[in-house]
């Protein structure tokens, strides 16, 4: 089987970690975030993908050029501009070498989800469907695109980001197209497949369907998100079978040092020669390549960047630092803020609660 890979966000919501790096190639759990979902499309039977890139597009070639590496056949079409959803599907198409009844899986490439591929292709050919949607269970489904589905799963709407959202079904971002379906969107503008081809499927009495399964599933667009899915694989809450290593809460990279009196644990990765000193506390963090972590500061819910230094007694919690920056000692970083790289916090600069 063939799929399409969209990976041509900006990942604005990330930044900074994103100015530099495509957000499907941040490093979560030791390998880049799009891996793990690389290895389960190869475990449904996938073979050859497609990457529908446009944003720093020549970054995914060098972390995977060919695919050879995990055992797929993996090729590259690059938006010149942001084609949209839909857009991006039809511009990948080209490269595909199925015939017109095959079946294309699509995935977004920031989504980690453990959710049985291989159920949602038995259903589609079951239903002999245009287009089969997995479709995830929410608390709040406000923020998504709910999708009402009859009890034999074909979908009845598309109700988008709706106050009172008739359904907590939501589209979790992979599909499963007819591959005639997909030659069938217009070329060369810009087609959302939530606001104009999906709709314009039912609306034309095509048979669309939805595959429900309530798996672990996690939209990894916030830092918030890219903390809680990284640390979700360290702990085993997400499994990944390219995830292994990881110790009462931690995962070491090659070179990494913990210092014996530290604590650290709740889903850590402490990244390439990443160092936390004596006495620091880091927990439910990512350390990418290169942060160190000083003694006696503490830092939780946080991304830090490659190379960035958290000098002794600063406290981070649930804030981005970015590649170099260095945060002077005494500091405190909390609620959301972000640091861009480079910069350097001279110390007790900043002494941010919960309640500023």
């Amino acid at each position: 089987m063939e799929a399409i890979l969209l990976v041509g966000g900006q990942g604005t919501r990330l930044r900074p970690l994103t100015l530099s790096t495509p957000k499907p190639l941040l490093p979560m759990a030791g390998v880049p975030l799009l891996e793990h979902q690389l290895t389960r499309a190869r475990e449904a039977g996938v073979r050859r993908l497609v990457f529908a890139t446009s944003y720093r597009a020549s970054m995914f070639t060098e972390a995977f050029g060919d695919g050879s590496r995990l055992g797929l056949e993996i090729v590259y079409c690059t938006e010149e501009e942001p084609l949209g959803t839909a857009g991006a599907i039809r511009n990948a198409a080209q490269a595909l070498t199925g015939g017109p009844a095959d079946p294309v899986l699509v995935l977004n490439g920031d989504i980690l989800s453990s959710h049985d591929l291989h159920a949602q292709l038995a259903a589609h050919r079951k239903a002999d469907a245009a287009v089969t949607l997995h479709l995830t269970l929410v608390d709040d489904a406000r923020r998504y695109g709910a999708v009402p589905t009859a009890p034999d799963g074909r979908v009845l709407a598309f109700v988008e980001k709706s106050p009172n959202p008739p359904t907590n079904q939501v589209n979790a971002g992979c599909y499963i197209f007819r591959r005639s379906v997909i030659d069938e969107i217009p070329e060369g503008r810009v087609v959302s497949a939530e606001y104009e081809v999906f709709p314009g499927l039912l609306a034309a009495g095509e048979p669309i369907y939805g595959y429900v399964e309530a798996a672990y599933w996690l939209d990894v667009g916030t830092p918030a998100a890219f903390v809680k899915g990284a640390s979700d694989l360290v702990t085993g809450a997400m499994t990944s079978p390219v995830v292994s290593g990881a110790e009462h809460g931690v995962l070491c990279l090659d070179g990494a040092f913990i210092a014996a009196s530290a604590q650290v644990g709740g889903g850590t990765t402490v990244g390439e020669g990443a160092r936390v000193g004596e006495k620091a506390r880091v927990e439910s963090s990512v350390l990418f390549d290169g942060a160190v972590v000083e003694s006696g500061a503490r830092v939780v819910r946080s991304v830090i960047g490659k190379n960035a230094r958290i000098c002794a007694g600063a406290v981070l919690e649930d804030v981005v630092i970015g590649d170099g920056a260095t945060i002077g000692p005494g500091n405190e970083l909390r609620s959301g803020l972000r640091v861009w790289p480079g910069v350097e916090l001279p110390p007790m600069a900043v002494r941010f609660s919960h309640d500023a």
